[in-house]
C-alpha cells in the first residue's frame, strides 16, 4: 500500500478491476492508473486561491510539500495546518466544528489524532495494533468510529470513546469486510462501505434495530456520505463508466440519481457543502493515487453543473466543507 496515501484498497483494487468479477474492487479508492511523470516543484502556498467562489472552509489533505498533510482552502488562499515528516490525512471536522479529526503514521502504524481547526494542540487518540484509518465523527462530538485494517486484507469499523478511552466494534454481526463509516445528523442511522461476497456495497445500519441494508447492490459502490440535514446520500460508483462517478440517493437506497457524467474522469472521495447545494469531490484523469494529479471540484446538485475549485498540481484529495 502506497505511503502517500493510506484510503482504503489503493493500488491492488484498480490492479484487481481488469478481472470481471472484481471491477468494483477500485471504487474505495482508485489505485495505480497510469503514470503522471515527474512532478512540478511545490507551489508556493501564497499564489494559490480557489478557483470557484464559496464561503467557509474547506479542510483537504495535499501532498504539495512531498508527503501528505492537511491544509485548509478558503476564499483568500491555501493554509498548510500540519508540517512534519510523515503522512497526515483524511481531515474531518467535529459537529461542533473545533476539532479535526485526521489519521497519521509518525510512529509507522497509522492511528486517529486530534486537533483544533488551526493546527494546534494535537492529540493521539487511538493505539490500535493494526492501521487506523477512514474515520467518522459520531453526531455527539464525545465518539470517533475508523476503520481497521488488520492482516490479510480483513477491514472491520471500530467506535473510540473518547472520555472512557475504550474501543469496540460497531458491527460485530456483519460477516465480511466493513469500512468507511458516516453518521447521520438526523437519525440514529450509520453508511458504511461493506464487502460480503463479490466487491463493494453501499449499505446502510440503523442503530436503534440493528440491522443492516444493503443500499447498492452490484459489488461496484463505496464512500457514502450523508447531506447535512441528512435527507440524502451521496456516494461513489463505477456502474456507469467503469471509473467512477458521484451519485446521489436517499437513505433508504431510493432515488438514485448520477450526478457527474465525465467518462474521461475518476470521480471520487465526495463531500457535501454545510447548505446541502454542492457535492465537493476529486477528479483524475488517470486514476492513480501514486502518480496522478487529483484536483478539487464542484458538483450543483440541482443543475449538475461541475466547477473547477481547487488544483495546486498536486495531490488534492480528501475534502472536508465546514
Amino acid at each position: 500500500m502506497a505511503i502517500i496515501l493510506r484510503p482504503l484498497f489503493l493500488k491492488r483494487c484498480l490492479a484487481l478491476l481488469v478481472l470481471a468479477y472484481a471491477a468494483a474492487l477500485f471504487c474505495c479508492s482508485p489505485g495505480d492508473g497510469e503514470s503522471a511523470g515527474p512532478q512540478a516543484p511545490p507551489p508556493e502556498l501564497s499564489s494559490l486561491r480557489p478557483q470557484f467562489e464559496f464561503r467557509g472552509r474547506i479542510f483537504f489533505q495535499s501532498d504539495m510539500d512531498g508527503d501528505s498533510e492537511i491544509f485548509v482552502l478558503t476564499a483568500q488562499g491555501v493554509t498548510k495546518l500540519t508540517d512534519n515528516s510523515w503522512q497526515d490525512e483524511y481531515p474531518r471536522v467535529s459537529p461542533d466544528g473545533r476539532r479535526i479529526a485526521f489519521s497519521a503514521n509518525p510512529s509507522g502504524t497509522f492511528q486517529i489524532y486530534t486537533m483544533s481547526t488551526d493546527g494546534t494542540d494535537i492529540v493521539q487518540v487511538t493505539r490500535a495494533p493494526h492501521d487506523a484509518i477512514e474515520h467518522a465523527w459520531h453526531p455527539d462530538g464525545r465518539r470517533i468510529a475508523y476503520t481497521v485494517e488488520a492482516p490479510g486484507r480483513n477491514f472491520s469499523i471500530w467506535t473510540f470513546d473518547l472520555e472512557t478511552k475504550r474501543a469496540e466494534k460497531l458491527l460485530p454481526q456483519f460477516r465480511g469486510s466493513n469500512a468507511l463509516p458516516d453518521f447521520s445528523p438526523a437519525a440514529p442511522l450509520v453508511t458504511f462501505t461493506g464487502k460480503r461476497l463479490m466487491g463493494w456495497d453501499v449499505y446502510m445500519l440503523d442503530l436503534s434495530a440493528g440491522r443492516f441494508t444493503d443500499l447498492v447492490k452490484g459489488g461496484r459502490s463505496c464512500r457514502g456520505r450523508f447531506s447535512p440535514d441528512g435527507k440524502k446520500v451521496v456516494y461513489v460508483s463505477s456502474e456507469a463508466d467503469g471509473k467512477g462517478d458521484i451519485w446521489i440517493m436517499n437513505p433508504d437506497g431510493t432515488d438514485k440519481k448520477r450526478l457527474t457524467e465525465r467518462d474521461d474522469m475518476y470521480d471520487y472521495f465526495p463531500s457535501w457543502s454545510p447548505d446541502g447545494k454542492y457535492v465537493v469531490f476529486c477528479s483524475d484523469k488517470r486514476g492513480s493515487l501514486d502518480g496522478g494529479r487529483w484536483a478539487l471540484f464542484l458538483v450543483k446538485v440541482e443543475t449538475k453543473r461541475v466547477f473547477p475549485l481547487f488544483d495546486s498540481g498536486r495531490r488534492d484529495l480528501f475534502p472536508e466543507w465546514h
